[in-house]
């Protein structure tokens, strides 16, 4: 009964993501943080992050990792797939009359308000996402430190791909990590001796 619930809700939520899998990101905390309980909001904060750093769409990432969280592999199958069968379908039926498609006045005003709506989408998430993470100092100082970059590079012309921003922030969390790792050790072995 969970695959059947988990493939229909991955199925509406492919069907009515528009925009990619940013503004995906607001209706599975939605569903799955807020609506069903299936995840907590540190495990959904996390997941994102997993996703966006991995290979591949951040959608199918994200269905992937939330399908094997809630039915293990048969569940990660089962949400892929479902969020992947509306944009298929959709693509494959448009790419039939695609020049058509487009000329039709009304399908050129809905992509116009459909537009709008995405930017919301992701910019809630964005919000969501913000709120929720922990005010440590190395966390404020990659967030302030990336912000400024993207604004910088921005206003300036400069391309810069938002991958190596992913990178330059993993390897930081990173060498954190390691030195808090060593400096513990390091403490462990002191309070070893002593004993």
């Amino acid at each position: 009964m969970k695959y059947v619930k988990l493939f229909f809700i991955m199925l509406k939520i492919g069907l009515f993501t528009f925009g990619g899998g940013y503004a995906m990101i607001a209706l599975l905390e939605n569903e799955f943080v807020s609506g069903r309980k299936w995840m907590n909001a540190e495990e959904f904060a996390d997941m994102v992050a997993v996703a966006e750093s991995t290979p591949g769409p951040i959608a199918i990432n994200a269905a992937t990792y939330i399908g094997y969280k809630t039915g293990g592999v048969a569940g990660s199958a089962i949400a892929t797939l479902a969020v992947c069968i509306p944009s298929f379908a959709i693509i494959y039926a448009i790419s039939l009359f695609f020049n058509a498609f487009l000329e039709i006045a009304w399908v050129a005003a809905a992509f116009r308000g459909i537009q709008v709506c995405i930017v919301f989408l992701i910019f809630t998430a964005g919000v969501k996402m913000l709120a929720k993470i922990k005010r440590t100092p190395f966390n404020l100082v990659i967030f302030v430190a990336t912000t400024l970059c993207m604004l910088l590079f921005s206003i300036f012309g400069i391309d810069f791909s938002s991958i190596f921003y992913v990178l330059i922030s993993g390897t930081a969390g990173l060498a954190v990590y390691a030195v808090k790792y060593l400096r513990e050790r390091k403490k462990k072995g002191k309070n070893d001796d002593i004993s």
